[in-house]
């Protein structure tokens, strides 16, 4: 992604409020999951016909991902999709999960990595739901689950989060502070899995182009850069949604920086960089529906 893409999803008005969204808590808890899906069909469909930026953006990367002309009625699933999981946090954070099918694949390798030293990274994207890893890890013992992320959209999800459950955001931490790295560092230390997004970066971060979806795009380097760092297994992660209730959590190694002489740790961010792309391609073309950038990804610098 270029800088200027990566300025443009951060000056990108928000166009909900915290009123709105404590109003779909309170229909979706009280009259419950089915009636509160009714309210996404309307919803995606103002975002179909007045966001024409997001509708552009989705329909040029479908055309990417599905290899044939995205229509408006795949761009309407495509924000259906955004929009049904995010309401699903509503539930997954009021620890409902009895209303969820989730299936659960290369979990063993993951136990693995954390039986042999405390503390697991997990680098994903706006792929699915990152909310229902962390759900999972709040319903099944031993696992915890906390995210990293930038400060802005820190305190905007802990804002959103409390709206919906105020003790939902306590395992946010906020990059941009000087504490910030041992925070991160306790958390692993006491056995955490700590999750990043990799697909975006702010307008000056240092980026690396890849080949994406059959076009060159950049990709900050920072999350691998913190993983090396830290010196624990990084592991690519996304949960995708599936429909209805169904979703599917996938673990799969990037590489294991606690093995890297410190020598060949820029050559190793790098690999692992690229493998991230490539696994990201791989699900985005398995559930094009899932990836929620709604900007022009592509979008060269100028």
């Amino acid at each position: 992604m270029s800088r200027q893409a990566s300025a443009a999803w951060l000056r990108q008005r928000e166009r909900s409020n915290l009123p709105i969204l404590r109003l779909m808590v309170w229909i979706s808890l009280t009259l419950g999951r089915r009636i509160g899906r009714l309210l996404l069909y309307a919803i995606a469909l103002y975002f179909l016909l007045l966001a024409p930026q997001a509708r552009r953006a989705s329909r040029l990367y479908l055309g990417r991902a599905l290899g044939h002309r995205a229509e408006w009625s795949d761009a309407y699933r495509h924000i259906l999709s955004f929009a049904s999981t995010i309401h699903d946090r509503i539930y997954l954070l009021n620890d409902r999960f009895d209303l969820f099918d989730i299936e659960v694949y290369g979990a063993e390798a993951v136990h693995a990595a954390l039986a042999r030293q405390p503390g697991v990274l997990l680098i994903g994207a706006h792929l699915g739901s990152f909310e229902v890893l962390r759900a999972v890890g709040r319903g099944r013992a031993g696992l915890k689950v906390a995210m990293l992320m930038y400060e802005e959209n820190a305190r905007k999800i802990n804002a959103a989060l409390a709206a919906i459950n105020p003790a939902a955001g306590r395992d946010i931490i906020a990059l941009g502070r000087l504490e910030s790295m041992l925070e991160v560092r306790d958390k692993l230390a006491s056995g955490y899995l700590v999750g990043m997004l990799a697909d975006r970066g702010l307008a000056d971060e240092t980026t690396l182009e890849h080949d994406f979806l059959g076009q060159p795009a950049a990709f900050p380097i920072g999350p691998f850069r913190v993983a090396a760092l830290l010196r624990r297994p990084a592991f690519f992660m996304t949960g995708l949604y599936q429909g209805g209730n169904r979703y599917r959590i996938h673990f799969e190694l990037l590489t294991d920086f606690s093995q890297v002489p410190p020598g060949e740790l820029n050559r190793v961010i790098g690999e692992a960089q690229a493998l991230y792309v490539a696994r990201l391609e791989h699900y985005c073309r398995l559930a094009p529906d899932n990836w929620f950038n709604f900007f022009d990804f592509w979008q060269k610098a100028r």
